[in-house]
């Protein structure tokens, strides 16, 4: 291939929207997808990584094929499954690399795969961290770099990380949460949100939340007039969650925000999470 060729390629790469189907996705862009060279640019994209083949260039990458056979072999289970169930159990192995590493390889091995360029490997770092055993605050402090990413994958994947270990200490999470709500990055506010909605999306229900939603408003209240339409977006379907079981709450809720906020912002929100009710 010549340079101009590769230049080509690359421009056309680097300035694509992405495909629609799977099927439409460039040879080229693929191959880079999978190679761990480039970034997904939607969920497209991102649904079609497949994720041994990424695996195997990574651990050649870091020079930890000595670990390829065991980590592949263990992973024949979930050839060809669903994403979401990929992506956690290579997490899994990897936990299992780390596990025969000193402290500092450890460190030094997750730190590699964390400022990864490829969107996928940052998705495994950050399960790593929500697998990991180790404390609720330990677990929000790592997992915050995932929360602010640039990449809308991985920035889901965080909040999916670390739900059971916020859903198994539903009120310690909300405290530690309430600074978060606070912070300028939009991504780490909306974060909150959804790492504690009722019933979320491609996660298990927060029973105590369907139940007793007035436990989130610390987390929903200052977000009643947030500027970021995608902060707006997440408390809004955090109440709709809400009204599925708790409707009379949520529209309580709405009406207290109405009278204590003119802003366009609240009347969006409050729209919104009314959506699916009923009159």
């Amino acid at each position: 291939m010549t340079f101009d060729e590769m230049a080509s390629i690359s421009e056309r790469v680097l300035n694509r929207k992405g495909a629609r189907k799977a099927g439409d996705i460039l040879p080229d862009v693929l191959v880079l997808l999978n190679g761990g060279r480039i970034e997904s640019v939607n969920l497209t994209e991102w649904l079609a990584v497949d994720h041994l083949q990424l695996l195997r260039h990574i651990l050649a990458e870091l020079q930890l094929q000595r670990h390829a056979d065991a980590m592949l072999s263990a992973l024949e289970r979930i050839a060809g499954q669903p994403t979401m169930k990929v992506i956690p159990a290579i997490a899994v192995e990897w936990l299992e690399v780390f596990r025969q590493k000193t402290g500092e390889e450890r460190t030094q091995l997750f730190q590699r795969l964390a400022a990864h360029p490829s969107d996928s490997v940052r998705c495994w770092a950050a399960y790593i961290v929500g697998l990991d055993q180790l404390e609720l605050e330990q677990k929000l402090a790592l997992i915050r770099p995932f929360a602010a990413d640039s990449h809308f994958g991985v920035r889901e994947i965080a909040w999916m990380a670390v739900r059971d270990s916020a859903s198994q200490q539903l009120k310690l999470a909300i405290r530690l949460l309430g600074a978060w709500v606070q912070e300028p990055n939009a991504n780490l506010r909306r974060f909150a949100v959804e790492l504690t909605r009722p019933r979320g999306v491609w996660a298990k229900h927060i029973a105590e939340l369907k139940e007793n939603p007035e436990w989130g408003l610390p987390l929903l209240a200052p977000l009643k007039a947030d500027p970021s339409k995608y902060v707006q977006d997440s408390v809004a379907n955090w109440l709709n969650d809400a009204a599925k079981s708790q409707p009379d709450w949520v529209v309580q809720v709405c009406r207290a925000w109405l009278d204590a906020s003119d802003e366009k912002a609240t009347k969006r929100i409050v729209a919104r999470a009314q959506r699916s009710m009923k009159g």
